[in-house]
């Protein structure tokens, strides 16, 4: 999702995973394809929710933590919503900032929503 080819970024990951059990392998590459395949639709999702801001102003830390979470809520529906967003915090936790993981808590919580009030 940035200048790599995601053939590149696939290769790059997995050469430094090497040990990832063949079940963690198989949803990571399922979560990688549906944040490939649907970038377009993803980004547009969360540039709706995320008031005022646009992708290319979010740190790429916390853009890619919310393509990956938005890829989970739309691509594996029966993965408890409150799951993929406490993962998606835990992250944001390690890897951004305090302010950050409240940007992202609440961009991961409107979608959510909306999400489940399409799908009644």
């Amino acid at each position: 999702m940035g200048k790599q080819s995601p053939e590149e970024v696939r290769r790059t990951f997995w050469n430094e995973r090497s040990g990832a059990s063949t079940e963690v392998r198989g949803f990571a590459e399922d979560l990688f394809r549906v944040a490939t395949d649907r970038t377009t639709e993803i980004d547009q999702i969360i540039e709706r929710h995320a008031e005022h801001w646009r992708m290319d102003r979010m740190a790429a830390v916390d853009r890619n933590v919310l393509r990956t979470a938005v890829a989970e809520l739309l691509g594996f529906p029966g993965t408890p919503r409150p799951v993929i967003i406490n993962e998606a915090l835990e992250i944001a936790r390690t890897y951004s900032s305090p302010e950050s993981v409240q940007f992202i808590n609440g961009v991961l919580d409107s979608v959510s929503r909306d999400l489940e009030k399409a799908k009644a």
